[in-house]
């Protein structure tokens, strides 16, 4: 009976144990949406700066709304639209209001075609009649209304049209687009990837002139891509992509005048090999702004075009010995002065220039960086942006005068901020986060930052997250190769500092990014979460090249692409590597893209400290990217052939010695799977044994059904089965 009674106790203390310990996360329940937080889709001020309107989808309907909401109140004030009412469509994936808000286009059927751009079937509607207009039986591009909202100009087949709405007659401005030769008033693939824009024309202030980019890509050379699909023969997609190096498209600027209805081109100036990647009409209708940067993109030219003279003059030139960034920061005031920021201190600020480009004033100054601008508020002189004067990991909102005087602190929390302003300057949505707050929304006075009310937050998340006992994300520094570099950690929930852990690390790397940052969890850090459930210590350390920290340290990579950076993730591993609680002998790395061609040159060239890699869609060979992105680092490979040959993964596959995992998609149109084929038969031909898995007609992204869980699944085996803990040990000697 006692001896009954012993047994019944022991298995109450067990169950009890196994029931008090947290639950684990799962890869199923990362990409399933269990985690996802709650946010305020596309949201914008009305013109009345009292409401703002969000983008509502119930899902359990299918039908889409936009609804009005009062800033003061919170409260629901109605909906301009809600396709319950419609007959026409059921649901819209997107809208843009004319100036006037009297009428709403509305997106339906879109289909994706690259990172940016879509076509899809396009409504207006009038939001008094409540008239539903279908814009075109096609799927069309950018559709965009005129000032007055008579018009919308869009672009089907790489021709631009206008039709006038109230008589539906549609004019047709360009006749000779054709796929993979002559595209007009869109983007070419590679200003899209690299100078983040797709439409390539912009309405005059009083919509009677339109200026447009147009395209010749004849000389540029194809690319292309079999789509296996479900066919019995697959598909060929080709596009025109250029590579360092080769022929570009020739790009020309034209006006079309709506009274004569004819096009001129615009002679820029004396100018060979350049590109155009930004034009903006100016407050004084007959004035367009054009960016014109040179090949190498070191020099930057500001043209204002007087269009009824066809003159064009440079206003302002912007040189560096590296590179000049775009931006979409250039606005103009309504006495055509202009707003722009720059990096020619050494950090990006903000500066204000009058209408012949004569500089006014530099408005903010300091050791750190502007890293948004909101607007102007011309009623009271300030200027409202977001910048890192509370440490480059962080992001607060500011507003100061334009005389660079009086300069206000608006947000409190430290973490990241980030503000969404009505249109009179009266309010700002705050959304904050940091490393123990998922987003949170708040509304506040934009003169000073004071709490007006709380809009929404992600406290269920919280309270959801309670079960899992999450280990926190600790931000720290760690000092390599002289230099500061800013590094988080993930530790084991159960973290022992008596035993030691196998390090896996993670990093992007590429100029100008950030990958450690005061904000919440995303996807790939709910998958840290998992990986220190099983005994893992996970890093990441942003190192030279990378951004917030001044143009120096963000352009010490020019020319040298993969060099300073490389050397910073073996330093830090290094040195990460000799703490008591580290295995140094169990180190990992991966990366995806820029982070991938930079986990494989680690696994190569860093061979006697890295012992496993993981490299999704990377570049193998700086020559096989795209002119734009690869020239603005590297200049061409015929001026600068060792910096690109030195740095890349493919030169140095003889150096593998640790085990390597190796991931593309075969639809990547960006970094090409030919990186991945290239790299394979190097190895392959060194007899170097390896891991490698190809996900057919995915993109760069590797998304769609169950490819995200199947592709963090492979990975995940990849890292327990390559990187051994006590836990991996323990399992295996089970089985």
């Amino acid at each position: 009976m006692r001896f009954t009674k012993f047994l019944l106790g022991l298995f109450l203390i067990a169950t009890s144990s196994v029931f008090a310990q947290e639950k684990q996360i799962t890869l199923e329940e990362i990409w399933d949406g269990t985690f996802s937080q709650e946010r305020l889709e596309s949201l914008e001020s009305l013109n009345n700066g009292t409401e703002y309107i969000v983008l509502n989808q119930d899902r359990k309907n299918a039908t889409s709304s936009i609804d009005v909401y009062d800033y003061k109140s919170g409260e629901k004030k109605g909906s301009l639209i809600n396709s319950a009412n419609l007959k026409e469509i059921s649901k819209f994936q997107g809208y843009k209001l004319s100036v006037d808000e009297a009428k709403v286009l509305l997106g339906t059927q879109m289909d994706q075609i690259f990172r940016h751009s879509s076509k899809g079937i396009f409504y207006v509607y009038n939001i008094a009649s409540k008239f539903l207009q279908k814009l075109s039986e096609n799927k069309i591009q950018e559709p965009t209304f005129s000032p007055d909202a008579s018009m919308v100009a869009y672009v089907f087949n790489n021709n631009l049209y206008i039709k006038t709405l109230a008589t539906g007659k549609e004019i047709q401005i360009t006749t000779d687009g054709k796929k993979n030769e002559i595209i007009n008033g869109v983007t070419d693939w590679v200003y899209e990837e690299e100078f983040a824009f797709v439409r390539a024309f912009d309405w005059n202030k009083t919509g009677t002139k339109i200026a447009y980019l147009r395209f010749d890509e004849t000389k540029v050379p194809e690319f292309s891509m079999s789509i296996f699909g479900e066919d019995l023969y697959p598909e060929v997609t080709t596009f025109k992509y250029p590579k360092a190096g080769e022929e570009n498209s020739l790009v020309s600027l034209q006006i079309y005048d709506l009274k004569s209805a004819n096009s001129s081109t615009v002679e820029l100036g004396d100018y060979k090999d350049f590109y155009i990647p930004r034009i903006d009409w100016t407050n004084d209708a007959k004035i367009l702004s054009v960016q014109v940067l040179n090949r190498h993109q070191n020099n930057l030219d500001l043209i204002f075009v007087n269009s009824e003279k066809n003159v064009a003059k440079v206003v302002m030139n912007e040189t560096d010995k590296a590179y000049v960034d775009i931006t979409d920061n250039l606005t103009f005031l309504e006495d055509n002065s202009y707003i722009w920021t720059s990096e020619k201190d050494g950090y990006n600020h903000i500066y204000h220039y009058d209408k012949n480009g004569k500089l006014i004033d530099q408005i903010t100054k300091g050791n750190w960086e502007v890293t948004n601008y909101y607007g102007f508020d011309a009623k009271t002189k300030r200027v409202y942006y977001q910048s890192t004067e509370n440490g480059s990991v962080n992001r607060d909102v500011y507003s100061i005068k334009a005389d660079g005087s009086n300069k206000k602190r608006l947000t409190q929390k430290t973490g990241t901020n980030n503000a969404d302003f009505s249109t009179d300057y009266t309010y700002f949505i705050n959304s904050f986060s940091n490393t123990k707050t998922p987003n949170e929304f708040t509304l506040h006075d934009s003169k000073t930052g004071k709490l007006e009310r709380k809009i929404k937050d992600n406290s269920k998340l919280l309270e959801k997250e309670k079960a899992y006992n999450f280990s926190p994300k600790e931000i720290s520094t760690i000092e390599v190769n002289g230099n500061e570099l800013n590094m988080w950690m993930i530790k084991p929930s159960d973290f022992d500092p008596n035993k030691k852990y196998p390090l896996f690390m993670f990093q992007y790397s590429g100029p100008g990014s950030q990958q450690v940052s005061n904000s919440y969890f995303n996807s790939n850090d709910y998958w840290y979460q998992l990986l220190a459930d099983e005994g893992y210590i996970i890093v990441s350390v942003d190192g030279r090249g990378t951004g917030f920290k001044g143009a120096a340290f963000k352009k010490v990579t020019q020319n040298e692409l993969g060099k300073y950076e490389l050397e910073d993730q073996i330093e830090a591993a290094k040195k990460l590597g000799v703490l008591d609680y580290i295995d140094q002998d169990q180190i990992g790395i991966w990366g995806w893209s820029y982070g991938g061609f930079m986990a494989t040159n680690a696994i190569l060239k860093g061979n006697d400290v890295f012992s496993m890699a993981i490299a999704v869609a990377p570049v193998t060979s700086w020559r096989f990217y795209d002119s734009i992105y690869t020239e603005r680092y590297m200049t061409t490979p015929q001026e600068n052939p060792e910096g690109y040959d030195e740095n890349s993964p493919i030169n140095h596959v003889e150096k593998l010695k640790g085990n390597f995992l190796l991931v593309h998609g075969s639809g990547d149109d960006n970094v090409h799977v030919q990186n991945s084929m290239r790299l394979i038969e190097a190895l392959v031909q060194e007899n170097k044994q390896f891991d490698w898995a190809i996900y057919p007609d995915k993109n760069h992204g590797i998304y769609g059904g169950n490819t995200r869980l199947h592709l963090y699944t492979k990975m995940t085996e990849f890292i327990k089965e390559n990187l051994k803990t006590n836990i991996n040990l323990n399992n295996k000697n089970n089985i």
